[in-house]
């Protein structure tokens, strides 16, 4: 681990940054200057003012999108503020223009309550394609997403919810096909009823899974109880089942096919995952330590297991979904990217698993995999023409 860190801090020190802004065509004469600025600038300006929709002609809104996070949940680092979090930002940035070819701006704020941070989406938004709000805690993310969503009409995706619930449905869908089961019929146990948790929730109820329990740090999840102090949750209970007799995840596990933790670490041992049902499919997400190790998940008898790490099978990875989604919706002018086109991006990840490649080590591609963004994107972009979101088709 040391040996990473120095590492780590040298090759950022010597980068000065993982991206940089450049030119499209040089500017050597002044016929370059007289086109490309002044006078000559001043046409698409106008060109634009007449019709808002040829900003897209003209600039580059419709390749970039705005990474936008004030740092107040950085994935494994919690609250560290926006400068501690522009580093994530910018690995963000660069992971858009590697694997989609998409501009991507970093803009870390310094802004905690939800109307700052919505007022500055909005502010910014006529600059963007798209945004992509990134590392913001719950339950407020859930908010401001939804807001912006109804006020902005480019499309807005907090990719810690929505990015990884398609790759846990990508991978659930194969590892279903694996063991021979049918995902809607099977008892799913998911702890941690945050950002991915509640996202996570929805999606597999909008494929059609309707045995759903959760848990979150409070203890099991009612339906019968109110929730007024977390609205998150609260909406989350039209999704879920009640286990009357169960008292505690342990409890919920008993002969549960599914287990999905977005959680912490350490909260299950072998014996849990030997209590589940025969071919148990666990996705223990918590990072860097998950809610079970692998190794014990196996010799519990889970069959398929998936993490969030690089350095074992079957990584449940968003870089599998987030640069697709955007590159699709982005390519027809999408005004949103809707429940719709969010499943059909998990479908076309899972869809790259022939019946011959698919294992318990192998239930999803590698995120170097050079046909994921294009089988997203295309996906996504034929899907927000059917739903009737796109500008262009």
């Amino acid at each position: 681990m040391s040996q990473l860190k120095d590492a780590s801090l040298e090759l950022h020190r010597k980068l000065q940054g993982k991206i940089e802004v450049d030119i499209k065509q040089p500017v050597t004469s002044q016929e370059d200057l007289r086109l490309l600025y002044s006078p000559g600038v001043a046409e698409p300006c106008l060109q634009i003012k007449e019709d808002l929709n040829k900003v897209y002609d003209y600039t580059w809104k419709g390749n970039t999108v705005a990474v936008i996070s004030n740092g107040s949940a950085v994935l494994g680092l919690g609250d560290i503020g926006a400068e501690a979090g522009l580093p994530v930002m910018e690995g963000k940035a660069m992971l858009f223009k590697a694997f989609s070819g998409l501009n991507a701006i970093p803009l870390v704020i310094d802004a905690q309550t939800p109307e700052d941070i919505i007022a500055f989406c909005e502010m910014v938004a006529p600059s963007f394609g798209a945004i992509n709000l990134e590392d913001i805690k719950a339950p407020e993310c859930v908010l401001i997403e939804e807001t912006l969503q109804r006020s902005l009409s480019i499309p807005v995706f907090h990719d810690d919810q929505h990015g990884t619930a398609i790759v846990v449905l990508a991978g659930l869908i194969n590892a279903c096909r694996l063991v021979g089961k049918a995902l809607p019929d099977t008892k799913i146990v998911i702890s941690g009823t945050g950002a991915a948790g509640s996202a996570i929730i929805k999606m597999l109820y909008a494929y059609g899974a309707r045995n759903l329990y959760a848990t979150n740090s409070q203890g099991i999840i009612s339906t019968t109880q109110a929730y007024e102090d977390d609205a998150v949750v609260a909406d989350l209970c039209q999704y879920l089942s009640d286990d009357l007799e169960a008292q505690t995840l342990q409890d919920l596990l008993v002969d549960a096919d599914i287990f999905i933790g977005v959680s912490i670490a350490n909260l299950l041992t072998e014996q849990d995952i030997a209590s589940m049902h025969k071919d148990a499919i666990v996705f223990a997400l918590a990072n860097p330590n998950p809610e079970v190790p692998y190794d014990k998940a196996i010799k519990g008898g889970a069959r398929v297991v998936g993490t969030g790490r690089s350095d074992y099978p079957n990584q449940i990875n968003n870089v599998l979904a987030f640069p697709g989604i955007f590159k699709g919706a982005l390519s027809v002018y999408a005004t949103e990217i809707n429940a719709s086109m969010k499943l059909a991006a998990a479908q076309a990840i899972a869809s790259l698993i022939t019946e011959e490649e698919l294992s318990e080590t192998y239930i999803i591609p590698s995120v170097l995999d050079p046909r994921v963004v294009d089988a997203v994107s295309n996906a996504v972009a034929q899907k927000s023409i059917e739903t009737g979101v796109a500008k262009e088709d």
